[in-house]
């Protein structure tokens, strides 16, 4: 099978976020592949039962790849609190419940943190790379910053309003679109991919 990805290829995101498909679109244009959601597809949602990151975006890209017959890249990623012990981690969706209300997600965050003095947090997110015959590659990328509350910003989506990163005094809720995504956790994993569409070898 051809491991090789070039201009005008078709590539299955396998995700029903509308905001991380936006993104990861945005991310893949200059490479000239061509992104087909999952949704589009009809495709269903894997349960994502793996303890990390890379083993839930693994899950999801293997299932888009077999169903639809099209190398599949998926995302899996999340806010991490330093004073929650790295949660909600892998549950951050789940933490804004099967309405996706992040709103409430974030007042989860502040009341399960209250006062504490560790303010540290973080982005992950891990890309997986996915052939209907079920190899994959992986790319995994971190932005360290800190949880801030109240939420600011209206931009962006999840907990996107209450993280600031390192160096910065807005949040990705404040900051402008560009900005974030040269520096963010998914542009940090889909630089990693970017190098290996770069590297990787033709077929025999």
């Amino acid at each position: 099978m051809n491991r090789r990805l070039v201009p005008g290829d078709r590539l299955v995101v396998a995700t029903h976020n509308p905001g991380k498909l936006a993104e990861i679109a945005e991310l893949l244009a200059p490479h000239g592949l061509v992104a087909v959601s999952a949704g589009s597809l009809g495709l269903p949602e894997p349960e994502e039962s793996a303890e990390d990151f890379a083993g839930n975006a693994r899950i999801k890209a293997r299932s888009a790849a077999e169903r639809a017959g099209l190398p599949a890249l998926a995302d899996d990623s999340g806010f991490c609190v330093a004073a929650l012990n790295g949660k909600p981690g892998v549950h951050s969706a789940r933490w804004a419940g099967d309405g996706r209300d992040f709103t409430s997600a974030m007042q989860r965050v502040h009341e399960a943190a209250g006062n504490a003095p560790d303010r540290r947090a973080w982005f992950v997110c891990a890309l997986c790379l996915a052939w209907p015959d079920g190899e994959t590659a992986t790319f995994v990328g971190r932005v360290d910053g800190s949880f801030v509350w109240p939420p600011r910003g209206a931009r962006g989506f999840g907990y996107d309003p209450v993280f600031a990163p390192i160096g910065g005094a807005e949040t990705y809720g404040e900051m402008e679109p560009a900005r974030k995504h040269a520096t963010s956790h998914r542009a940090r994993a889909m630089a990693q991919f970017a190098a290996w569409l770069a590297e990787a070898p033709p077929s025999a």
